[in-house]
């Protein structure tokens, strides 16, 4: 027979349930949240690279067609190679390499 007791325990059993499933829930959404501001910052990240790299591309494209017109311009000489590897190195460095 059903008592008034067994439908108070199945509302225990559900209040349970339901604290539970809600304290998971924001376990779970917190976890999410906190891995996508990782993500994001890691796709910060990478962009501010891409950036750094496509600049110093950019650096060594101009100093190798410098090169080159050095090269058809005067011969091929060691100094020239040394005058890249010396603006390289500085801008490697950290040092400011101004661009003509």
């Amino acid at each position: 027979m059903y008592s008034v007791r067994d439908g108070m325990d199945d509302f225990l059993k559900m209040d349970i349930f339901f604290v539970v499933a809600t304290i998971a829930v924001v376990v779970v959404g917190a976890l999410v949240a906190y891995a996508l501001v990782r993500l994001l910052r890691i796709l910060r990240n990478v962009e501010k690279l891409s950036e750094t790299v496509s600049t110093e591309a950019q650096f060594i494209r101009a100093d190798i067609d410098d090169i080159r017109t050095n090269i058809r311009a005067e011969g091929f000489k060691w100094a020239h190679l040394s005058r890249f590897a010396r603006a390289s190195a500085k801008r490697f460095m950290g040092g400011d390499v101004n661009k003509k």
